[in-house]
């Protein structure tokens, strides 16, 4: 498989220099440019085909989230900010991902490996919108799961529970990180260790705990951000 070719913008130079010591680490991702501004940015996408943009949201001028309005580009958009309140304007504009700073490289490389997984996902079956479903290899024979019958998964060692509408949840020999580079990130969140769950199955949430019919799920400390950033985008203000 070629290399991403990503492109990084950020008006903070040692955010900059940090992001590319990232994309140097990584070798699935080719470094296109770094942009100190969103102007900049512009003149770069117009003459160099770019995978992956990983922009920051508030800059002089031209902020991150006017210049994805404005153009529309065609690549991957992962937002990067040291602001939450922005997470609502990034994900109705379909990021990708949105990384809080200061960024680490573990939470870096889960954007990139949403990346890869989004771009491979088209060559995956014949025609068939991967979005929809999976194929989920379940003791002797494999089965199809739409991913609107999926409420939760659930981590157990080197296996993982499909929790859907049906009374008996899904026992699959995989891990529970396969699944999340998979999974739509736009409707599945990672929120334990342990867990992920549907976005649109969600009762409610309250200190630390998911709702989600009769089960209750914990959101641990490390994927709260990203949670909070996920229910962004649908909650009224």
């Amino acid at each position: 498989m070629n290399p991403l070719r990503c492109l990084l913008v950020d008006d903070e130079p040692l955010a900059l220099r940090l992001l590319a010591s990232f994309v140097a680490r990584v070798p699935v991702l080719a470094l296109v440019g770094a942009c100190r501004n969103a102007q900049e940015a512009l003149d770069l996408l117009a003459r160099e085909p770019v995978d992956v943009l990983f922009l920051d949201i508030q800059m002089p001028g031209l902020t991150g989230v006017e210049l994805v309005r404005l153009v529309r580009p065609e690549a991957l958009v992962v937002f990067t900010t040291a602001y939450e309140d922005f997470a609502v304007e990034g994900f109705a504009l379909d990021a990708l991902d949105y990384l809080v700073k200061p960024i680490a490289f573990d939470r870096f490389l889960q954007a990139v490996q949403k990346a890869q997984a989004r771009r491979a996902a088209p060559a995956a079956g014949a025609g068939a919108s991967t979005s929809d479903f999976l194929f989920v290899k379940v003791d002797a024979h494999t089965q199809r799961v739409p991913l609107s019958d999926i409420r939760y998964l659930e981590a157990l060692r080197d296996y993982v529970r499909l929790h859907l509408g049906a009374p008996q949840p899904l026992l699959t020999l995989n891990s529970l990180r396969a699944f999340e580079e998979r999974l739509p990130a736009a409707d599945f969140v990672r929120v334990h260790k342990s867990f992920i769950v549907a976005l649109q199955h969600i009762n409610s949430f309250h200190k630390g705990r998911i709702y989600l019919g009769e089960a209750v799920i914990p959101v641990g400390e490390a994927y709260a951000k990203a949670f909070q950033a996920a229910i962004a985008g649908h909650q009224m203000p």
